[in-house]
């Protein structure tokens, strides 16, 4: 009895062996970033990468219906109700781009494409235009004034002008849920 299971034994782990065929390629060394707490009146999202020419866009956090801001200086009353979204872009070119936060766009559940808002990422003291080099990850917040009863599906994100693309007329969409 011992021998046959000692050859049965033997048996599978040659099979095992045979079927593996190559062996997989070693994992890439990764950062070790440390986890942050989500912020309280947001969302946190898990969502793929996306590219929009050599820039990848990664949504990780998402907060609705926000009704007022609060700046350095001021309060700033939404019309409808502000939507922000934090972003994380990275450069994956093989040289820089000019990015610009202020053309990103969200549609919402209606079709309506909404700008963001140049008084709220002001406020809030957001980045306006910025040069993204190659491999540089940056991270910021991203709002918008939706009207009440819109709800946010999709940013249209758009990744800057490349070699390949001077204009960068069309932008990729990424989906919030």
């Amino acid at each position: 009895m011992r021998k046959r299971l000692t050859a049965a034994a033997s048996v599978l782990a040659l099979l095992a062996g045979c079927s593996a065929g190559e062996e997989p390629p070693p994992a890439k060394p990764v950062y070790d970033l440390p986890a942050r707490e989500v912020r309280p009146d947001e969302t946190a999202l898990h969502l793929p990468p996306a590219l929009n020419g050599e820039t990848e866009f990664v949504l990780i956090g998402l907060a609705a219906g926000l009704p007022s801001l609060t700046g350095s200086h001021t309060e700033f009353e939404a019309k409808g109700g502000f939507v922000r979204l934090r972003l994380v872009v990275t450069g994956k070119g093989v040289s820089g781009i000019l990015f610009d936060t202020r053309r990103q766009q969200l549609v919402t559940d209606s079709g309506a494409v909404i700008a963001v808002d140049n008084q709220a990422m002001t406020i809030k003291r957001q980045p306006d235009k910025f040069e993204l080099g190659r491999g540089v990850r940056v991270e910021f917040d991203l709002y918008f004034d939706l009207p009440k009863e819109a709800k946010p599906v999709v940013l249209r994100a758009f990744g800057g002008p490349t070699l390949t693309d001077m204009k960068n007329l069309t932008g990729t969409d990424i989906k919030l849920a």
